[in-house]
């Protein structure tokens, strides 16, 4: 379904499939704490790993990967993933470079971009996706963009020995149409 890997070109980013002239951008973008926190990532790879990784990206035809590019600079990714071709539905993950980037409408255009290709090149009906509670900035932007939350998964996070509970929410088409 993502066989096709194409470049969007918005008013501050552009999305384009993430290869490797992107991994110096992933490894700072994997290195930040704030992104592991954000992210719930405990796991940590090492530069030869981001490389292999992300020199394969543009092989999956079942994922989208995209680098989020600001005045040519790297500045996050977002990736369309656990794709379910019987239920015409995936998984969406954006992530950002790190706090000097947050805050300059990257994420939110980025997201408007992928979505409207997800929804106008392919059959897609569904995307979701998962934000822990403490993340209210993504939450507000997830919601802006059009995702509804659908509900909390309980204490689905420990870090740092707290416990953060995480929100299901998703996107539907009819709903990404009626926003058109």
């Amino acid at each position: 379904m993502f066989a096709d890997k194409p470049t969007l070109k918005g008013k501050h980013v552009t999305l384009c499939p993430a290869g490797p002239e992107h991994t110096d951008g992933l490894i700072e973008l994997i290195s930040d704490p704030d992104v592991h926190r954000l992210t719930g990532s405990h796991g940590h790879i090492n530069d030869d790993q981001a490389r292999q990784w992300y020199a394969t990206r543009g092989e999956h035809t079942e994922r989208l990967d995209l680098a989020i590019m600001a005045d040519e600079e790297y500045v996050g990714e977002v990736v369309l993933n656990e794709l379910d071709t019987d239920n015409l539905s995936c998984n969406l993950r954006i992530a950002l470079i790190g706090a000097r980037v947050f805050g300059k409408g990257y994420g939110t255009e980025a997201l408007e971009l992928v979505l409207g290709h997800a929804f106008t090149t392919t059959p897609l009906h569904r995307i979701r996706l998962d934000v822990f509670t403490f993340n209210e900035r993504a939450r507000h932007v997830y919601k802006k963009v059009g995702f509804v939350e659908e509900g909390v998964e309980r204490d689905a996070l420990r870090w740092d020995g707290e416990w953060h509970d995480s929100v299901r929410m998703s996107i539907l088409r009819p709903e990404w149409q009626a926003r058109s």
